[in-house]
Parts: structure tokens; sequence; C-alpha cells
């Protein structure tokens, strides 16, 4: 089927893990809402064969939050862009959606392979995984975005 990239934005729910799992049924109803074959999101994920050779090329081929950017990088995870990365794409420790969504849109318009690797979108070399920012209104956590790649 080939690599696919994700992109999200949703509200943030006091924790990663909270805003995840929340997009993440959303996602789910949406997709599969109307499938017999998977009356939630825990019978898809039980499907192996399907999420191990297909996947569903969203952000429910994730499965977990990995603590932090250092952790050795795997499938199944979505991890936080580390500190540096974070400056280096938004100059601010505190990105804002409009600043987030403007790196997204600037990544998607790279021309050469270079500029891609150097975008934010870049960032997520891994497939099946991916990365998560966390996006501030007057300092404070109000959303999250998530971005990565499934597929072979």
């Amino acid at each position: 089927m080939g690599a696919s990239g994700w992109d999200y934005v949703t509200e943030y729910e006091g924790s990663v893990e909270a805003s995840l799992s929340a997009l993440q049924e959303r996602v789910f109803a949406e997709e599969f809402g109307e499938m017999d074959d998977y009356p939630d999101l825990a019978a898809l994920w039980a499907d192996h064969e399907f999420m191990g050779t297909q996947g569903t090329h969203t952000i429910l081929d994730v499965v977990r939050v990995a603590p932090g950017p250092e952790e050795e990088e795997e499938d199944g995870a979505v991890r936080p862009l580390a500190a540096d990365r974070l400056l280096h794409h938004f100059g601010t420790d505190r990105p804002t959606v409009a600043q987030y969504e403007g790196a997204l849109a600037r990544a998607e318009r790279a021309m050469s392979h270079e500029e891609y690797t150097e975008s934010l979108l870049g960032e997520a070399d891994l497939r099946w995984s991916g990365l998560y920012v966390l996006l501030y209104t007057d300092g404070q956590p109000t959303h999250i975005g998530f971005h990565g790649s499934s597929g072979d």
C-alpha cells in the first residue's frame, strides 16, 4: 500500500495520553463507526493480521505515548518533539496552533528532499509512529498536534 503521512490537531485533555485517546476514539468513529468487523477500537487493535500488514494509515496505528524524545524509536508510539527542535521550528518552546499549522504547510510545500527532511514532518522519520507537540494559547496548553506516518 505504501507509506502515508498523517497529522491532527486536537484539544489538550490534561495529558498527552488522554488527548491521544480522545482523538483516537473520534477517528475510530469516523473511519470504522459503521463497520461490524470492529465494534470498538480494542477489536481493531486485536486484529493483528490487519494491523500488522495493512494498518489504518491514521493515528489509530499508534498505541502508546513514549515518555521522552530520547527514548529509542519504535513502532506504534508517539514521542514528544525534542526541545531543541521545538526552538528550531517555532522559535519558542510554546508554539501556537497557528505556528504548528504553518510549519506543517511549509513542510508540505517543500520542493526538495533536503527541505522536507529539515521540516517538521521530516522529524517523524520512522514508519508506524509519530511525534507530538503541545500547543499553547496565552501560555497555557490548549491543543496538541500529532503527526507521523504509517505503511512501508
